[in-house]
């Protein structure tokens, strides 16, 4: 089974004043953080509604503007041309990328409880989420994951969602604390 990894990276980033990915947390662009995570887990790494240098890159589908689940479409599409089973999805400010267990099985949709963007899906439901986008008002991935049958997996590991600068500032000051480089 292949799976694809896929950063969901188009938002707005209007809680953190500018582009929230290129946001350095020790040294590197936030975007680097959370691709090092997902490079272990999938067989290749596309980057979804913004262009990233060294990484593919795909628009949001099937336009714009239409938030997580606009990625997510998008990443069914690559998977689905380039002969991937399944999409790891993570948010571009999310740190650390949790490790999904491995004996998930690729037939069923799964995320992270309280993580929306981190996941494990199927190209199967490609259809069902395209069709969705374009006959849907409600586009949350709270709404997808109950469409779609998505189950909830706990996870032992704290995320930091890195929404606003300070956030960034204070979630640097406890790396450095505890001796993360």
């Amino acid at each position: 089974m292949k799976r694809l990894g896929a950063i969901i990276a188009g938002g707005k980033a209007t809680r953190f004043g500018s582009d929230k990915a290129a946001a350095l947390l020790n040294g590197r662009p936030l975007i680097e953080h959370v691709a090092d995570g997902l490079r272990e887990q999938v067989d290749a790494l596309i980057v979804c509604g913004r262009a990233w240098p060294g990484m593919d890159s795909v628009d949001d589908a099937p336009f714009p503007d239409m938030g997580p689940l606009g990625g997510l479409n998008a990443a069914f599409l690559y998977a689905q041309q380039n002969g991937f089973d399944s999409v790891v999805t993570a948010g571009c400010d999310v740190v650390p990328v949790p490790e999904l267990p491995r004996n998930l099985h690729n037939g069923y949709a799964a995320y992270i409880d309280g993580h929306y963007l981190f996941g494990l899906w199927p190209v199967a439901l490609a259809p069902v989420l395209d069709g969705h986008m374009r006959n849907q008002d409600d586009l949350s991935m709270r709404r997808w994951i109950t469409l779609c049958g998505a189950q909830a997996i706990t996870s032992a590991d704290i995320f930091h969602n890195l929404n606003t600068p300070l956030e960034l500032a204070q979630y640097a000051a406890q790396q450095t604390n505890i001796g993360i480089r």
